[in-house]
């Protein structure tokens, strides 16, 4: 079975993402030169084999949120992986002014 390259180019970029940090699915995928594309994001971690050990839990929604139903097993995973690594949730939802990766902050800079 083939893996497909956009999809290996998101599971980089959330490899990357640090401990403490999160990523929303559209800054994600920006920075794996697919703008535009968070919903492959979550098509791409669906699709993750398991033995890549990939964060999962560190990619959020674009207004802090987790995206997985409120109550449910995959929610209370995120969020306390989430918290384990220290990040703070004030009524459901991560500040991203606080929390967020910058990315490749550096490559961006010298493209300028």
């Amino acid at each position: 079975m083939s893996v497909n390259p956009k999809h290996q180019k998101i599971w980089s970029v959330v490899g990357r993402i640090p401990r403490g940090s999160v990523s929303t699915y559209g800054d994600v995928a920006k920075f794996a030169g697919y703008p535009s594309c968070a919903r492959l994001v979550g098509a791409a971690l669906r699709a993750a084999p398991a033995s890549l050990n990939l964060p999962w839990y560190r990619v959020i929604n674009a207004q802090g949120k987790l995206s997985f139903p409120a109550g449910g097993i995959k929610a209370q995973e995120q969020k306390e992986s989430l918290e384990a690594e220290g990040v703070v949730f004030l009524s459901g939802v991560v500040s991203l002014k606080h929390y967020a990766w910058a990315g490749f902050l550096d490559r961006d800079l010298w493209q300028m």
